[in-house]
């Protein structure tokens, strides 16, 4: 049986290692981790572990150095050398950072060796070390096994040695990337998996890690990024745990704009599985009611104000009177044509004026051509492509263009989208300036392609309140969501996404801004609309709020407003995402700010400290940070590789600028013509300062360009 022999000489022997003497006696409880490691190497005569050349040895070896690993372990293990057994699995965890030496390694049962030696003081904090670099490096594979495995342990860990920074430090990030591993994914994991891993416990245990005032930058960033994996797939643990949701909302609070996107982002994520589509149900007997009984005195006051005539109640109510004189003066006189022009001012006037329907008897059954006679069309709808067809047989610039608007709602009503929207940009290749083909582009699936459409389309000259609304709405909604994709997962040190995210944000709250200023009071969007730009807020000026959001009393008001005017209109009130997002961040944000202000102060601290270099300088060397120094250091034709983490975890790769200046440049991601935000926009090449999405939005913005377009220097 193969085995590491303590003895006088050095020599190998086929399967046998002989050890001196010595060098189990320097490999003792006083000597460093890396002198243990180095003088273990050396006598088992293993490549340099620390670069890809000693690694791409190790592969062709493999099996005769895991061999010799295996049996000194083993031997450390017999003669009671923590030391020795703390070695073998540090150059096993270097291994690891190689995926293919880490899945041959976890197949001949790694983790096995690890956790005997979480239970010793000597070893404790090299088993945790060597955790974090499985995990950091880790597959997906890894990563769930020591959740399964570990997880139990590790919370026990941290409940029983609080007061060692480092080793709850270790735990909570090996925690991080396990258990990311399992509930951070896309599609959600299995029901059994979740509960044995214990996720519940996981989260408990790093919420009490984090009230410690002495916690690292390392600590929380892990710590955050595990938490704000919980609330897509386990939501309901989420909740459960006692001030997690006011935790979250604490972090909307920190100087990193990053870190705030993050939260808000797991934030809304949180009520995904609660929340309802912002579908409306229109019922125009409850329209006229209402508009029959008139709004209580509050509101009338503040209809009045805003234009009666101009309320969204009053402009549906007229435009449905005219639809129906429309239609039945066409049934009359069959006139497509001037159907048509009605039908193309109505279609951009108001929502759900052109609906299915038509004429019925008294039992409320649909009569068709047998009893209504020889009629152009029996159903509503039918007269669009009649329309259409009368419209087009015209031909001038503007009869094309409804013709086109006409085409685009009826096979939007047919639900017939991808269609409308490939209408659409057909439309826009005639005209660029027709501003309800955009509208319906933006309704597809792709956020970038929708906003990219509508900002092109508020800029059209010929807009009716009513689509320049719609736009709005779907421009805020659209960047917003794409602002907070980019920041959260920015990657460490990446100050163009903080940039491009930041764009989007401002383009989103600026939307939100001329929305709920510009469009009616009782429009059913206000209420979101409010909402985004609540969130919107506390996202982009984070620690500049107080904490009890006085600067947002006048949106809180907005809100009881909106809520009031849904109720007399007959609007239901949907459980939306974002509706529900700001309830909660409204109500917790005070006490989140108070609870939590202490770890926010220390957090930002950290963070700007890590960005300036300045932790390098002044940060004082802990027990075993030869170590992991050591496992973080391979060597790659003579530089280091560095690992890239996200935003919100990880360790700086270096000096960074500072968070003040991280969103300044935020304009040079948006068009200069029509205000896009994006990563991907053209300079001008003439001056090479503006730029623009495309050729057709630099020609649009060139009578107002040319005469201050002036070619660069050299």
């Amino acid at each position: 049986m193969s085995g590491i022999h303590k003895g006088p000489g050095a020599a190998l022997a086929g399967d046998s290692y002989l050890i001196p003497d010595a060098l189990f006696k320097d490999i003792n409880d006083g000597s460093t981790w890396t002198f243990a490691i180095s003088r273990l190497s050396d006598a088992l005569k293993l490549p340099d572990l620390s670069t890809r050349h000693g690694l791409k040895k190790v592969h062709t070896r493999f099996n005769e150095i895991y061999k010799k690993l295996n049996a000194a372990y083993n031997a450390g293990r017999h003669e009671g050398n923590e030391k020795v057994m703390g070695a073998v699995v540090g150059m096993m965890a270097k291994m690891c950072s190689d995926a293919i030496l880490r899945d041959k390694l976890f197949e001949k049962g790694m983790l096995k060796k690890i956790i005997p030696l979480l239970d010793l003081d000597s070893t404790r904090h090299l088993a945790l070390n060597a955790l974090v670099m499985v995990t950091h490096h880790g597959g997906e594979q890894a990563r769930v096994e020591i959740a399964r495995q570990l997880n139990k342990t590790l919370v026990k860990l941290v409940q029983d040695f609080p007061d060692d920074p480092k080793a709850v430090e270790f735990a909570i990030v090996t925690m991080d990337h396990a258990t990311e591993a399992v509930i951070g994914n896309e599609h959600p994991p299995s029901p059994v998996l979740v509960k044995e891993i214990d996720v519940r416990s996981v989260l408990v245990a790093t919420v009490a890690a984090l009230r410690k005032p002495t916690v690292s930058y390392t600590l929380t960033s892990h710590a955050l990024n595990l938490l704000v994996s919980a609330p897509h797939h386990c939501p309901a643990i989420f909740k459960a745990v006692p001030g997690l949701s006011r935790l979250i909302i604490a972090f909307l609070r920190s100087k990193n704009i990053n870190i705030r996107a993050t939260a808000m982002a797991a934030l809304l994520r949180l009520q995904i599985a609660e929340s309802e589509p912002d579908a409306m149900h229109f019922d125009p007997n409850r329209l006229m009611a209402a508009a029959a009984a008139g709004p209580p005195e509050h509101l009338l006051d503040i209809a009045i104000d805003y234009g009666v005539e101009r309320s969204d109640l009053q402009v549906m109510l007229k435009a449905m009177s005219e639809y129906t004189q429309a239609i039945m003066s066409a049934m009359r006189d069959r006139n497509m044509y001037a159907l048509g022009k009605k039908l193309e001012d109505l279609t951009q006037r108001a929502e759900y004026v052109i609906a299915e329907g038509g004429l019925q008897n008294a039992q409320g059954r649909f009569v068709g051509a047998d009893v209504l006679g020889d009629v152009p069309f029996t159903r509503w709808t039918d007269a669009l492509p009649l329309c259409v067809q009368a419209l087009r047989a015209k031909g001038s610039i503007a009869d094309l263009d409804a013709a086109d608007i006409l085409e685009m709602k009826f096979l939007y009503i047919r639900k017939r989208l991808p269609e409308a929207i490939a209408l659409g940009h057909v439309a826009i290749k005639r005209n660029p300036r027709l501003a309800y083909a955009y509208y319906v582009i933006s309704m597809g699936a792709n956020v970038e392609d929708g906003l990219c459409a509508v900002k092109k389309g508020l800029k059209c000259p010929r807009i009716t309140p009513f689509i320049r609304y719609q736009m709005l709405w779907r421009a805020t909604g659209h960047a917003g969501e794409r602002g907070i994709s980019i920041l959260q997962s920015a990657r460490e040190g990446d100050m163009a996404a903080r940039a491009e995210g930041t764009a989007f944000l401002m383009s989103a709250w600026e939307d939100a801004k001329t929305f709920i200023s510009e469009a009616p009071p009782d429009t059913r969007h206000m209420l979101r609309m409010i909402g985004w730009y609540v969130l919107l807020t506390i996202l982009i000026r984070g620690p500049e709020l107080s904490e009890d959001l006085r600067e947002l009393d006048p949106a809180r008001r907005k809100i009881q407003t909106s809520l009031d005017f849904m109720e007399f209109v007959g609007h239901s009130v949907k459980r939306t995402q974002v509706n529900l997002t700001r309830e909660l961040v409204l109500n917790l944000y005070t006490p989140a700010a108070r609870e939590w202000g202490a770890l926010m102060e220390r957090f930002d601290k950290l963070d700007r400290r890590r960005r300036t270099g300045e932790a390098a300088r002044t940060s004082s060397p802990l027990p075993d940070d030869d170590l992991s120094e050591w496992l973080g250091n391979i060597s790659i034709d003579g530089e280091h590789a560095d690992h890239n983490h996200h935003a919100c975890g990880g360790h700086a790769s270096g000096p960074q600028l500072p968070a003040a200046a991280e969103t300044s440049n935020y304009e040079l991601y948006r068009c200069s013509w029509c205000g896009n935000p994006s990563a991907v926009l053209r300079k001008c090449g003439g001056c090479g300062k503006t730029r623009y999405c495309d050729g057709g939005c630099q020609r649009l913005h060139w009578t107002d360009h040319r005469n201050e377009c002036k070619p660069r220097d050299g």
